[in-house]
């Protein structure tokens, strides 16, 4: 795609560190940076100019603070809402309350801008966000950044407990973003050998739970200590941007439409998915019977969170 202009609806650490790498990356031609916090968009905006200067990267680089002033974006990222604090012990499902009026405002006034724009969302709780988005908006191309980052945090810890480089891990996390994300034993391979056979033939041992319990945690470690995380979103959503924009066709944890047993309607779930211009094919049919139990497990969850959005705003 030529002359591709990239959008970054909320600019707090998240979009910062996101619009840092898409620009660091050469991913856009044209971005543009969002946020209702006067002022906000336009220094971040000036510090990216200052960085382009330094990477030589002729970008145009705009600034608005009302989502409504976006324009002829051909895709949207939406970071905006309210993140987890450090030391507040809420789930993200619980970030709904704050969440669910934010997002379907953007969904309301962006789109009719932004013909055709395909939207990544991240905002939190960002499965039932990005199927709010999607009912609201009506846009054909909405997708969450799902599991792709659990999935890193996975591959990252069975690294470091198998002393092996991350670079030979793969493997995916499906489910949902939070509580109810799984991790795809079944599609995990180490050198290209499947995670059971492996430990067998090199007789070792796993605690499949605590590889689990680090994926689910560690993020509240991060933001006790640092007070957001950053680098490691901006990682997984540049993969995704990346592949995308570029027609890369990668295989990402990302959530797409699903319809689960005893849901009503799709849900956005993550499973292997090839990403790219357009979505699919996605990976099911190499998961286990169990996988897929906990896979429905996670839309019912994405679901009553979904709903719990739609009752808040009398939708």
């Amino acid at each position: 795609m030529l002359n591709l202009h990239i959008a970054i609806i909320g600019t707090g650490n998240v979009g910062r560190a996101t619009a840092y790498t898409v620009l660091y990356e050469g991913l856009a031609d044209e971005l543009s940076l969002v946020d209702i916090k006067p002022g906000l968009a336009r220094a971040f905006a000036e510090e990216l100019k200052h960085a382009a200067a330094g990477l030589r990267l002729d970008v145009e680089i705009n600034a608005y603070e009302r989502d409504e002033d976006l324009h002829g974006a051909d895709l949207v990222v939406v970071c905006a809402g309210h993140p987890r604090k450090p030391g507040e012990r809420i789930t993200r499902r619980e970030l709904t309350k704050y969440n669910a009026e934010i997002i379907k405002y953007i969904a309301e006034v962006v789109p009719p801008n932004n013909p055709g724009a395909r939207y990544v969302i991240v905002t939190n709780p960002v499965d039932a966000m990005a199927t709010l988005f999607k009912k609201i908006s009506k846009a054909e191309f909405v997708i969450s950044t799902g599991t792709h980052l659990e999935t890193l945090r996975f591959r990252s810890k069975l690294a470091s407990e198998l002393r092996v480089p991350v670079s030979k891990v793969d493997g995916y996390v499906g489910g949902e973003h939070g509580q109810c994300a799984v991790i795809l034993w079944s599609t995990v391979r180490v050198f290209g050998t499947g995670i059971d056979e492996y430990l067998k033939l090199r007789e070792l041992s796993l605690s499949k739970e605590s590889v689990e319990a680090y994926m689910k945690k560690v993020s509240e470690e991060i933001i006790d200590a640092l007070g957001a995380t950053r680098y490691g979103p901006a990682a997984a959503f540049r993969d995704i941007i990346k592949s995308i924009v570029l027609n890369l066709g990668m295989i990402l944890s990302v959530a797409t439409p699903y319809k689960a047993e005893g849901v009503p309607e799709e849900v956005l779930v993550s499973r292997p998915t090839r990403v790219s211009m357009t979505l699919g094919p996605t990976y099911d049919d190499v998961l286990s019977d169990e996988e897929r139990a906990k896979m429905n497990e996670a839309a019912i969850a994405v679901y009553e969170t979904y709903k719990r959005a739609l009752e808040l705003l009398g939708v």
